[in-house]
């Protein structure tokens, strides 16, 4: 079984950090809290991710975070926590630069209340607070978010299966410049906006001021703002998001002047090869998963790869 876990000792690392930073009230950047504004440590760490190597922890109103390894957390990144502390009102990012620490970067940023999937979920909420960010000018220094690769990346560790040899079929579907081959196929040109480039209701956390914030920023840069609704519309596709909550959505951001959908009456123009995308995506990490735990398919990931069929008998992607 693939263990998926970070270090054991990291924790206590990460929960040392918060500790610090809670006591001398400052950030990485060398601003100073006090008074009502100075982070509390005084509750029980916990922690809040522990998968893909990437650790999370929580202490008191600080959460400390070892990004995941092997990934590049050089300028491009830097551009990141900077765009992101320009727009507080949309973002809650890393309160200063990141740190290295035992060969990992970490990072520390001020805790929000996550999605409480037993409630009614904010759907509504997170369309308007996408085209938020959608529709707020590029600033200067934003990186490039690049192109769609974690499909690929994911296809590629499928094993031998059924299940497997039909998101294989799904994924051939897919553009070249999507399946990362040089076949002559050129990237369709779009709008460049600033999107979160990795979205989903996980992303979202409730702020101190009881607003909705987008958290996670590795991926924040300028880029095609269809990749950012590519996700739930996977699952709409697939059947796992009800269609209500996929309506609620979708209305909640083209209302909100959302530009990912210049077509209300019809989306899919510029939904249906992202939506594709992450229906495959989704699909192989599931597989990836079931196999690692050596259990069967639970309903919803079995959806995910029944969606692969329809992909794939529906013919190459426009």
């Amino acid at each position: 079984m693939e263990t998926e876990t970070a270090p054991p000792d990291l924790f206590a690392r990460l929960v040392e950090i918060g500790r610090d930073s809670s006591r001398t009230g400052s950030s990485r950047t060398g601003s100073s809290r006090t008074g009502a504004d100075a982070p509390d440590a005084s509750a029980e760490p916990e922690t809040l991710y522990d998968r893909h190597g990437v650790l999370v922890v929580r202490v008191g109103d600080l959460v400390v975070k070892a990004h995941q390894p092997g990934r590049e957390y050089g300028d491009p990144f830097l551009a990141r926590i900077k765009v992101a502390a320009s727009l507080p009102d949309l973002l809650l990012g890393p309160l200063g630069p990141p740190s290295t620490v035992d060969g990992r970067t970490v990072t520390l940023s001020l805790y929000g209340e996550p999605v409480d999937p037993q409630k009614e979920l904010p759907w509504e909420e997170a369309g308007r607070l996408l085209a938020g960010v959608h529709a707020t000018p590029i600033p200067a220094e934003a990186p490039s978010w690049g192109r769609p690769t974690r499909v690929a990346t994911q296809v590629a560790r499928l094993g031998d299966g059924t299940a497997e040899d039909e998101i294989r079929r799904a994924f051939a579907t897919l553009p070249a410049w999507i399946r990362g081959e040089d076949a002559g196929m050129a990237r369709p040109e779009r709008p460049e906006h600033l999107i979160h480039g990795d979205w989903h209701l996980g992303q979202m956390v409730r702020a101190r001021d009881g607003h909705w914030r987008l958290i996670d920023i590795e991926d924040l840069g300028r880029g095609d703002p269809a990749w950012d609704l590519a996700r739930p519309a996977a699952l709409y596709l697939s059947g796992v998001l009800h269609p209500d909550e996929w309506t609620l959505f979708l209305d909640a951001y083209a209302a909100a002047g959302g530009p990912a959908v210049p077509d209300a009456a019809d989306p899919w123009t510029t939904l249906d090869i992202p939506a594709r995308s992450l229906a495959i995506q989704i699909a192989a990490t599931c597989v990836i998963s079931a196999r690692g735990d050596e259990r069967a398919l639970d309903g919803p990931e079995q959806a995910m790869v029944d969606a692969c069929g329809r992909i794939s008998a529906a013919g190459d992607a426009a």
